[in-house]
């Protein structure tokens, strides 16, 4: 696609959907330069500058006033931030979740409730870049909600908060920036809210502002100490084995990994998970988490090639952590560790247990040693530090093209429409023929049916599900002129994606001087 086309197809993308000319060649550089890259994007989160005079930032005067708004709404409301804190006056738990298949659909049915409810937005992009397309089984579509959220924070009946974080180091990774700025952003209106209501303290635009510098100061301490990348089995404890969970589980839909290929395990199993369904272990092996799990059914098969990532803080069984890593050294010495310890309180010889140790030292007050701020400092840094590993990992193996995920699953609307950008990106063809390439892919034909072609996305994503390497096939079919089975045989060639899109592009070019 030449530069012209490039430009106007990057102006019509979302922000989050965009390419950041920071982390464009993270696929050429070595593992140190890719840190290094990871830090710079993700230190866009915290920039005070605004170059876009039509966005806001995380602190910009708009986005702070309205999280003190939802902090005095949870002050009121909840009366506390954390269960954790609940539990200690033996107060009845008011704390929970959910998890809701389509956002718009939950945020309509408070918004015909407001004397109930207090909805709030929280993303990452302008509201004028929100979908505007149909959604399954609904009448109204998320941009409609979304103005509809807007016109009510006039009269403080709901909020959007929505500061815009740049692109992600990876096009369209959310679970980076986004994700952090998500707990950041969380943590600060909850904390303020339970300060308020049991400490006294004022909810102030000055509070989140102290808390900013606090997740600042987190996110330096954590990318200086980060010198490691690995594709590894996390082993953590507490909320930090939640983080290793997390991190893990982002990668399946993200890269196209397997769900083995990087696993968590955490303490306790489902019993430190405290979900509501409780223990799901019986679902099948995606869903055994627990440590005993991994000494039973993964550590008798441990191989040198596989790497261990113990995450661990000094407040933690220390006493667990070395039995666990000892039993872990009599399979293999590819062993590592975050380790969180506090000044004055330093973790003894147990990280000479490790090869490798990212060992990060806290300074605290006298009140921080057990707090729940100390607490989110440490879930936060791990997740940076996960982040990082993991995307390195991907890109190493050669999963990213560019900085473009070029072998994600396309599982639902939005990476539906992110594949299709991406084979625009890169061939400059048009939507309608990026999005029949696509489907050539995912229904492994190259004669399609008009029932395939008239379905709605609900049942393309439903059938691209249980389909490997759908983006790059579309793509060698399009740069090539070429069939499915000839597009598969090519990625056979080259089993890893960047080297078969950079080699599509090379035969694409060769083909065209010739001709």
């Amino acid at each position: 696609m030449d530069e012209l086309k490039q430009s106007c197809h990057e102006l019509s993308l979302p922000v989050t959907e965009k390419c950041n000319p920071i982390s464009r060649d993270i696929d050429r550089v070595n593992g140190k330069q890719m840190v290094q890259i990871l830090r710079k994007c993700d230190a866009e989160i915290f920039e005070k500058k605004n170059h876009d005079p039509f966005h806001q930032r995380l602190y910009s005067s708009p986005v702070i006033q309205t999280m003190v708004d939802v902090a005095k709404r949870v002050e009121m409301m909840l009366r506390t931030s954390f269960n954790e804190m609940v539990k200690a006056p033996k107060q009845k738990q008011i704390c929970s979740y959910i998890i809701a298949p389509f956002v718009a659909g939950q945020l309509d049915f408070c918004l015909k409730h407001l004397d109930v409810f207090t909805p709030v937005l929280l993303g990452f992009n302008p509201v004028h870049m929100a979908r505007s397309e149909p959604m399954q089984d609904c009448s109204f579509h998320f941009k409609d909600v979304a103005e509809r959220m807007i016109a009510e924070q006039r009269h403080k009946k709901a909020f959007v908060l929505n500061p815009v974080l740049g692109a992600e180091a990876i096009s369209g990774s959310s679970r980076m920036k986004g994700g952090s700025a998500t707990k950041i952003i969380l943590e600060s209106i909850l904390l303020a809210g339970h300060e308020a209501a049991f400490r006294g303290k004022r909810v102030t635009p000055e509070f989140c502002h102290n808390q900013r510098h606090t997740y600042n100061k987190c996110f330096c301490k954590s990318f200086n100490s980060l010198q490691m990348k690995a594709h590894v089995y996390y082993i953590g404890w507490q909320t930090l084995g939640i983080i290793g969970l997390t991190d893990a589980s982002e990668c399946v839909p993200t890269f196209g990994a397997d769900f083995d290929d990087i696993r968590g395990f955490i303490n306790n199993g489902f019993r430190e998970m405290k979900n509501k369904e409780g223990d799901l272990s019986f679902l099948g092996p995606e869903f055994v988490i627990g440590h005993k799990d991994f000494v039973d059914t993964i550590l008798p098969s441990l191989s040198q090639n596989d790497v261990m990532l113990f995450l661990f803080t000094v407040n933690d069984d220390l006493h667990e952590v070395t039995a666990l890593a000892d039993q872990v050294r009599r399979r293999t010495s590819n062993l590592h560790a975050i380790a969180h310890d506090l000044e004055k309180f330093t973790i003894p010889v147990i990280c000479n247990m490790f090869g490798t140790v990212l060992h990060i030292t806290w300074s605290f007050s006298s009140e921080e040693v057990n707090s729940v701020v100390m607490r989110q400092r440490w879930e936060l840094s791990t997740k940076w530090c996960l982040n990082a590993i993991s995307t390195g990992a991907h890109v190493l193996k050669g999963k990213v093209y560019m900085n473009y995920m070029i072998d994600l699953r396309v599982t639902n609307s939005k990476l539906y429409r992110r594949a299709i950008n991406i084979l625009q990106r890169f061939t400059g063809c048009s939507k309608g023929e990026c999005e029949r390439a696509l489907l050539r892919a995912i229904y492994s034909t190259d004669d399609l049916s008009e029932d395939m072609t008239s379905a709605d996305v609900w049942k393309h994503t439903d059938v691209a599900n249980r389909r490997d390497q759908v983006v790059p096939t579309a793509l060698v079919m399009i740069q090539c002129g070429c069939t499915l089975a000839e597009a598969r045989h090519h990625l056979d060639c080259h089993p890893v994606i960047r080297d078969a899109v950079s080699a599509c592009f090379s035969s694409s070019k060769t083909k065209s001087t010739m001709d």
